[in-house]
């Protein structure tokens, strides 16, 4: 009985050992995965690293130039009546409107102006067009939808509701003079990025015009 009762302790044994080495090499695999599958996520930002660095496209036509150079100084103008509204408007919405507005034409005024700086173009210098390009109307004269220097004199000695309908008012020709040119830069230009920028612009400041009939009462 002795002999028999020490064979199975030593069956049972070498049985624990088996299982234990089993369960140490299942385990050894399933821990050198775990860096490979933490590598994908790691490195996924650097995959889209490219686009937000990539020059701009040094294909472009006279349509292009003429697209950028008139409106960097109407989004100019367009951010500089966006500030007027603090300590004027007396409207919340007219005040998150503006912010909006301020917000998303500034970017797009350094996109365009790195556009001409690569292309070795001419940027303008201010918030009013330096030349007329066509005599487009409006209320700037040669650039469509812009403000003159009385009006926007006007628009500052302004305050509450009086503000808002005349600031409403004026910034509604302001985007549609904006429309006009995105339309014709959409028709004639060659790079894609700003024809990709006009097609923005024309679909953004379309929905804000909605919007500021709607504060008007005029939608």
């Amino acid at each position: 009985m002795n002999r028999t009762t020490t064979l199975i302790a030593a069956g049972l044994a070498a049985l624990a050992l088996g299982a234990c080495g089993g369960e140490s090499d299942s385990a050894a695999p399933a821990a050198a995965t775990t860096p490979g599958a933490a590598t994908p996520s790691a490195t996924a930002p650097t995959a889209t690293a490219p686009a937000t660095t990539a020059a701009p496209s040094m294909e472009h036509n006279d349509a292009d130039v003429m697209f950028a150079q008139m409106m960097i100084p109407h989004h100019r103008q367009a951010v500089e009546m966006a500030k007027l509204v603090e300590g004027r408007a007396a409207s919340p919405e007219v005040t998150q409107l503006a912010a909006a507005i301020e917000a998303a034409q500034g970017p797009e005024i350094r996109t365009m102006t790195a556009w001409l700086t690569t292309w070795g173009e001419k940027v303008p210098a201010g918030s009013m067009p330096e030349m007329d390009h066509g005599g487009h109307g409006g209320h700037g004269g040669g650039m469509p939808g812009m403000m003159s220097e009385a009006d926007m004199a006007t628009l500052k000695g302004l305050s509450g509701p009086e503000f808002d309908k005349s600031w409403l008012t004026m910034m509604v020709a302001h985007h549609q003079g904006a429309i006009q040119m995105a339309q014709q830069q959409q028709k004639a230009g060659e790079n894609p990025d700003a024809v990709a920028l006009a097609k923005k612009i024309q679909s953004d400041q379309a929905a804000e015009i909605t919007t500021m009939k709607g504060l008007l009462g005029t939608a």
